[in-house]
């Protein structure tokens, strides 16, 4: 089986499209739908999977949950009405309030990795989680020196100013020594010799493959939660 085409890589505001069933399958009682393309994000990169739905003439399918496995982007759901047959062109469409809050807490979070790089912190980027549920952002560094309640209120205060400037968002592909010129930060995992992509929010850039906003005045604005040490890392609370 050919891997899934990811429609969004290059395009995160493309709401509905049209695809072709690859397979139907049923794993542990679940309806499982496999298409040659999907604009449905899969979970991962801290990021909530898409919902949404996949129609054809005869038949509804609501997409419960979203997987990328080896390549595989697996939409789980259920039929809410017939089936479909392999080869059959459908039409799959987003679940757009999720999208749009799902990509305003993740370009929220880069937003905050934005302020703390202008802020001159010096602490190196780590995991981000953009759920609702609590969303933050991780750094290795330290507090020493710094007032936690001044550093909370500054960070805040920054990514406000910034959203209200208001900077465009868009989708850059290159090779991962060419991301350290526009990148503050580029991970070590990420492979060499071939392009990846980098999401600019202006002339910030960060390696990244979810789905954002289109212009980051989108987000309207930024809270700081909290500011406090978990282990050995910094981690930053935000809503939005």
């Amino acid at each position: 089986m050919n891997p899934t085409k990811l429609l969004y890589l290059e395009n995160f505001n493309l709401l509905t499209a049209q695809v072709a069933v690859v397979d139907i399958i049923n794993e542990e009682g679940r309806d499982v739908i496999v298409l040659d393309q999907t604009i449905l994000y899969p979970q991962g990169g801290g990021q909530p999977y898409d919902q949404g739905s996949i129609k054809s003439p005869s038949a509804i399918f609501n997409v419960e949950e979203v997987r990328f496995v080896e390549g595989i982007v697996k939409h789980i759901g259920k039929f809410e009405n017939g089936s479909f047959t392999k080869g059959d062109s459908v039409t799959i469409i987003v679940d757009e309030a999720r999208r749009r809050l799902n990509s305003r807490l993740h370009s929220a979070g880069h937003v905050v990795d934005l302020a703390i790089t202008e802020l001159k912190l010096n602490w190196i980027p780590g995991k981000g989680f953009h759920f609702p549920q609590g969303p933050y952002v991780e750094y290795a560094g330290s507090f020493e020196g710094l007032d936690k309640e001044k550093l909370k209120a500054d960070i805040e205060n920054l990514c406000n100013k910034v959203i209200s400037g208001g900077r465009e968002v868009k989708i850059l592909f290159m090779e991962k020594d060419k991301m350290k010129k526009v990148c503050h930060f580029v991970p070590d995992y990420i492979p060499e010799g071939k392009p990846g992509r980098v999401v600019m929010f202006g002339d910030f850039g960060v390696p990244c493959g979810g789905t954002h906003v289109a212009n980051i005045s989108e987000i309207k604005g930024i809270t700081i939660r909290k500011v406090k040490q978990e282990g050995n890392n910094i981690r930053v609370g935000y809503g939005c």
